[in-house]
């Protein structure tokens, strides 16, 4: 097991790195890792993280890869963010290969309680018989300390299996645990509201002379549209009081006449 100022500085930034990809308030952390060293030298694995958000009714954890959906944030961006974490995880392997201590092929973080827990596995894992699916499966079960119907019949089944087959075995790992990194750290909603920040740029004299202009048009159209609504409010309300107003004597006379004069023009 490595314990040097180097190693320590490593886990002190991964952490960081880890708490900046999580958006909201959390209690419990759970990541695992894997590295394998190819025959052609290039070493390649997988990450994930689980984390359990704080509080009473959020009791389901949160998978790395479906936080950008969740909160909305870009999740190209996010992913190069889970790509720079990965890297840290793998300083720790080459730093290991360096100082020619046993190359591990797995780890697993947790941190819980104001602790940093990490476990080395050296379990060769090309040559176990469950894939990539199956072990993520299992180590959920390990883990997370999910209940049984969180899990689909096929996946209890695997869980099953697994427990049957590994009831007295031994697993081949180291631990070493610290105190967790403490200062603040901002996370990476404050980075998402950063990106979106409009820059001012103020206006030239140009579309200062369009804006005027357009303003003022506005305004016109608008008065003159209010002006003849009025006007045209004002006639109605003529009409419909010289309708209501009763007749005279001699408007009564006059309206007889023509009707009596249209009636006669009409048959000529």
């Amino acid at each position: 097991m490595i314990e040097n100022s180097e190693i320590r500085k490593i886990y002190s930034e991964l952490q960081k790195q880890l708490f900046y990809l999580i958006p909201e308030k959390w209690d419990r952390i759970y990541l695992y890792a894997s590295v394998e060293e190819k025959i052609e030298g290039v070493e390649t694995g997988e990450l994930f993280f689980y984390y359990f958000p704080r509080g009473i009714l959020k009791k389901n954890p949160v998978n790395v890869y479906e936080i950008p959906n969740k909160f909305s944030l870009n999740e190209e961006e996010y992913i190069k963010l889970v790509e720079k974490l990965y890297s840290q995880v793998k300083q720790i392997w080459e730093l290991f290969k360096k100082e020619n201590h046993r190359l591990w092929t797995s780890i697993t973080i947790r941190i819980e309680d104001l602790k940093f827990e990490i476990e080395y596995n050296y379990e060769k894992i090309n040559y176990e018989k469950y894939s990539n699916m199956e072990r993520h499966i299992i180590w959920k079960y390990n883990n997370l300390g999910l209940p049984e119907e969180a899990y689909t019949s096929k996946e209890r089944k695997l869980i099953r299996s697994y427990v049957n087959e590994t009831i007295y075995f031994r697993p081949d790992i180291e631990k070493y645990s610290e105190s967790i990194y403490k200062n603040p750290v901002k996370k990476i909603v404050d980075y998402n509201r950063e990106k979106k920040e409009q820059v001012y740029i103020p206006e030239t004299k140009m579309q200062k002379l369009e804006k005027q202009a357009k303003n003022k048009f506005e305004q016109q159209h608008y008065t003159y549209k209010i002006k003849e609504r009025k006007k045209l409010k004002n006639l109605l309300k003529a009409k419909e009081e010289k309708a209501s107003k009763p007749k005279t004597y001699v408007e009564q006379i006059e309206e007889q006449r023509n009707s009596v004069r249209s009636q006669i023009l009409k048959h000529i």
